[in-house]
């Protein structure tokens, strides 16, 4: 019997090859685009857009009120809305863009079953879930940064005194802004995936802000009227926003935003060290579910 080869077409490839740190690259930059819905459909961007949009407003409006009733009192000093307060005020617009864009991040890969194809590339389970986790946490970054920005801007443009003690305050507060994205992109993607669906995710991962933040503002609201303070204090810890705040307040020297500050002591280390705990479990946590999602 004879036997017959046929050439199909394929070809060796003789091109450069780009490894795992390009690999590692484009899934960054694939995810940061997605969470803000760039390269997909128009219905994709309204939500993570027009939240940025709101996002920026109240900036936006500080400032010019500002500059309006600075001129009106003759150049006396108007205060901004506080750099390191801005998260804190605005937290239901982040929680809603955490809700709606941690299952793009998250749910996506596990619903189309594609995680095995990129494990079959030079990447590995790290790779993937710091990718994800750090292009979600930079957009995070961008919506929280960047009206704190505008803030510094405007006191830049309306001539505020002590313009040393505004770039400090402003410096501390992206710094605070890094430690909100870090912590909220852990939670909303660790929750989002656990479930491949984009609907439940959403509703999951609000779920676990309203519970978290209600049940910590009844706590806090029954131990106030007994008196007892520490433990409206510590209660505040169960809260991602409150906790936050509670780091920015021992660490940066911010003023205190939440309902109640971190607990005289060692409340402040505590609370820091809970936000770091939280984003290495998110991290671990990703990591077992994407290696077993990817096994299959």
């Amino acid at each position: 019997m004879t036997s017959v080869i046929h050439d199909i077409g394929y070809r060796h490839y003789d091109g450069k090859r780009l490894g795992r740190a390009y690999a590692v690259r484009s899934l960054f930059v694939h995810n940061l685009r997605a969470a803000y819905g760039l390269g997909r459909p128009v219905k994709a961007k309204i939500m993570p857009f027009l939240l940025f949009a709101i996002m920026l407003l109240p900036a936006a409006i500080s400032v010019a009120i500002t500059a309006i009733a600075a001129q009106l009192a003759g150049g006396r000093a108007i205060d901004l809305i506080r750099y390191s307060a801005y998260a804190t005020y605005l937290q239901p617009l982040i929680a809603i863009f955490l809700a709606a864009q941690a299952p793009v991040i998250a749910s996506r890969d596990l619903r189309f079953h594609v995680t095995p194809l990129y494990f079959s590339r030079p990447l590995s389970r790290l790779d993937y879930v710091l990718a994800k986790y750090g292009a979600f946490a930079t957009a995070l970054f961008i919506l929280l940064a960047t009206p704190v920005t505008i803030l510094f801007i405007g006191a830049l443009v309306t001539k505020q005194p002590h313009l040393g003690t505004h770039t400090a305050h402003w410096l501390a507060a992206l710094v605070g802004c890094l430690i909100y994205a870090l912590v909220l992109a852990g939670l909303g993607l660790v929750v989002a995936a656990f479930t491949p669906r984009r609907g439940f995710g959403v509703t999951a991962v609000m779920a676990v802000y309203l519970l978290s933040t209600t049940a910590v503002a009844a706590v806090q609201g029954i131990a106030e009227n007994q008196t007892q303070f520490g433990v409206a204090q510590w209660a505040g810890m169960f809260a991602p926003f409150n906790l936050i705040d509670g780091v920015q307040v021992w660490a940066l020297r911010a003023k205190q935003s939440a309902p109640e500050p971190p607990p005289p002591g060692l409340g402040g280390p505590v609370f820091t060290l809970v936000c770091a705990a939280l984003i290495v479990g998110s991290a671990a946590i990703l990591y077992l579910r994407f290696r077993k999602a990817g096994a299959k």
